[in-house]
């Protein structure tokens, strides 16, 4: 398989306020929220992140985004640097997260045919596109409904189909499935099936162990900011469970009993 995802050193520090050191608990200003993480994907691949909250999972999403800039580091995502070619990078990948909102002020129609007219797409594509994404995820009857009026559902169904409006090979989903209902997290889970089915490359945060044993080829762990272990499902797993291993290299790493 050819590599798709390069990810070399990557560092952000944040500095902190005095009310948010004081609900860490912490004396430095500072945090260093990713450490020196290092990780590779391959073409048509799941990989999967997982860590506690905090770890650094979604500053590391952002920074392979090209959200934010790392301090130090980079990344490389088909060939594009995240430092240099931040523009190629964003017309080569779909990205979702939870902190991302939609405009509550605008329809979903309204806002695909805004993210489809910046992607560069025709009319008739991006129509099919719609069509297509609308349908998969049961929006026909609320495309002419303001966002701020939809469910978290169908917002979160909403802010699917619209980060992926220019069909991209390389997803990045950051807890796509986070404070959902099990009837939507179904249909949500189902798309990243059908997803790497269509040799898509995904790049995937989650909490739920069994997702990330099922669907992903490879996972990374990420605890306190740092890499702590990334390998192929079956190597990382062996015979135990994938709930099982990481807690017993959280303990290992943190020295917390659970």
């Amino acid at each position: 398989m050819d590599e798709i995802l390069n990810v070399q050193n990557l560092c952000k520090t944040f500095k902190l306020s005095k009310k948010q050191q004081k609900l860490k608990n912490l004396k430095n200003p500072l945090l260093k929220a990713v450490d020196n993480v290092s990780f590779k994907s391959y073409e048509g691949e799941v990989f999967g992140l997982l860590g506690p909250n905090g770890a650094g999972k979604t500053t590391t999403m952002r920074m392979i985004a090209t959200l934010i800039n790392p301090d130090s580091g980079d990344a490389t995502i088909d060939g594009f640097s995240i430092r240099t070619e931040p523009a190629y990078v964003r017309q080569n990948i779909g990205f979702l997260t939870n902190e991302l909102k939609l405009d509550e002020y605008f329809t979903p129609n309204y806002l695909f045919d805004f993210f489809a007219d910046l992607h560069g797409l025709s009319k008739n594509t991006a129509a099919q596109r719609k069509e297509e994404l609308f349908t998969t995820f049961g929006i026909d009857n609320f495309a002419e409904v303001k966002v701020g009026s939809l469910s978290q559902g169908m917002r979160q169904k909403a802010s699917l189909a619209i980060s992926i409006v220019h069909d991209p090979n390389i997803i990045i989903f950051d807890e796509p499935t986070n404070g959902l209902d099990v009837i939507t997290a179904k249909v949500v889970v189902d798309f990243l099936v059908s997803l790497k089915e269509q040799g898509k490359s995904i790049i995937l945060s989650t909490h739920i162990f069994g997702l990330l044993e099922n669907l992903c080829d490879r996972i990374g762990i990420i605890i306190d900011g740092k890499m702590v272990a990334c390998d192929t499902v079956e190597k990382i797993v062996g015979e135990k469970t994938l709930e099982d291993v990481f807690f017993n290299i959280y303990r290992e790493t943190t020295k917390e009993d659970i």
